[in-house]
């Protein structure tokens, strides 16, 4: 077995996870292969591109909390290599396992003691209006927020090529089913099963209370455009990142994509205890 590692550098106590890990693989004969940027903390010259890792890692072990899992999923493409998420802190929505379980993560993966859930990602595509393409994948969600004035938004989505809504609000998200813990929830979505095989719609502080979240199979090609009266341009991001101007006459359409993202799960370990633990229910 050979385990991939990503860490993100800049979260304080990396360097003595990462130190850590890489001790454990080796006490059960198991290599390991860094990220450029990983190895760099370890003052290494052996780091290959994350993007490199397919063929070549069983497993990729990451370093960091949920946001450190997500851009782990961007730079590792259209893989479809185990990921196995060790946050440093609190368990997230995203990891499998903290930084103090280490040797256990460790003990339990030469064992085979684990199960892969595969987590679905979604596909958005910008058509600009002068042809343009762009295409992005996100394991959490989509997002079109307000740009830089104060203004409300206002946009047309279609499901299915049917009209769902006019919308006017701060913005709109488009969220997979892993992604419902995280802004869409804070938006006021539901919480969702991640083996659920939907896609949940959540406004962002709409102008009309009647506006909710409204869930629908993942299987339906959502629309989305900014109306023809709309001026200012609205900003389209993808978990956090790759921020995008979309102005009249663009046009997003979000569906399934082709892949799926096999996160790794420990024994004892699920979605409803994770629940517990972050949500401080009893």
């Amino acid at each position: 077995m050979k385990v991939g590692i990503i860490a993100n550098r800049f979260k304080p106590g990396a360097k003595d996870a990462l130190s850590t890990l890489c001790s454990a693989l080796e006490r059960h004969n198991i290599d390991s292969l860094l990220e450029i940027h990983t190895a760099e903390i370890l003052s290494r010259t052996d780091g290959v591109a994350a993007s490199s890792f397919e063929g070549k890692c069983d497993l990729v072990a990451v370093l960091g909390g949920d946001g450190t899992m997500l851009n782990a999923a961007n730079q590792l493409g259209e893989s479809s290599i185990p990921v196995a998420g060790i946050n440093i802190g609190t368990l997230g929505f995203l990891t499998t396992c903290t930084d103090e379980e280490i040797d256990l993560f460790v003990e339990l993966i030469a064992q085979g003691s684990y199960t892969l859930i595969k987590r679905a990602l979604l596909k958005a595509s910008i058509t600009k209006s002068n042809g343009e393409l762009k295409t992005f994948r996100a394991l959490n969600e989509i997002t079109l927020t307000r740009g830089h004035t104060g203004r409300l938004v206002t946009l047309n989505a279609k499901v299915d090529g049917q009209l769902l809504n006019h919308y006017r609000a701060d913005g709109l998200i488009v969220a997979t089913a892993t992604g419902s813990t995280a802004y869409s929830l804070s938006a006021g979505g539901p919480l969702i099963d991640p083996k659920s095989e939907v896609f949940v719609i959540t406004p962002i502080c709409p102008h009309s209370l009647s506006n909710r979240s409204l869930i629908v199979s993942d299987q339906s090609v959502i629309e989305l455009a900014p109306t023809d009266d709309e001026d200012c341009p609205i900003l389209f991001t993808v978990d956090g990142r790759e921020i995008v101007e979309i102005c009249a006459g663009d046009k997003i359409s979000v569906q399934l994509a082709t892949n799926s993202l096999p996160l790794l799960q420990l024994e004892n370990r699920n979605f409803y205890s994770t629940l517990r633990q972050k949500l401080g229910w009893r």
